[in-house]
């Protein structure tokens, strides 16, 4: 039953237990308690809002940096990324395969505040090797939801 709990919340945090309970059939009691314990161990660590910052005219510049570091003795390469998942303008850290060691999607208000952060925060740190910054132009969809789909076609209908 907990994992169908949680698919439900990962799809839409404010779905109700009363209607978690009704599309499970199970009572409201049990999911909420399901819930309850979900978030006591960590496997719920938190509910998310997805926001089209583009509809708020907020200004916002999100980048996607490759990394390449040197593994550490004993640690690997959790001791580096964990440096760097710190950062307040980290969003989210991934150990990747392929030529770089880990993806690091970061946001700023600028791109220069981004530069910033690349040249005076992340490449200092020991056993960085390079980096390699992509710059988001702009963001299609994301967590499963399309943000600026097509938009529909009015058309007056044709009478013959």
């Amino acid at each position: 039953m907990l994992k169908k709990i949680l698919k439900i919340l990962e799809e839409d945090s404010r779905t109700t237990p009363e209607q978690i309970a009704t599309m499970l059939g199970v009572s409201a009691e049990d999911v909420a308690l399901a819930v309850s314990k979900a978030e006591d161990e960590g496997k719920i660590l938190k509910y998310k809002t997805l926001i089209n910052w583009d509809k708020v005219n907020d200004e916002q510049v999100w980048a996607l940096i490759e990394v390449k570091v040197s593994p550490q003795r004993d640690t690997g390469y959790d001791a580096i990324a964990e440096k760097i998942y710190r950062f307040p303008q980290a969003s989210s850290v991934y150990l990747m395969s392929g030529g770089y060691d880990l993806a690091v999607l970061v946001k700023g208000k600028s791109m220069h505040e981004i530069a910033d952060f690349v040249g005076q925060k992340l490449s200092p740190i020991e056993g960085v090797r390079a980096a390699a910054t992509h710059f988001i132009m702009k963001r299609y969809k994301e967590d499963g939801v399309i943000l600026n789909g097509p938009e529909e076609v009015k058309r007056q209908p044709v009478i013959l």
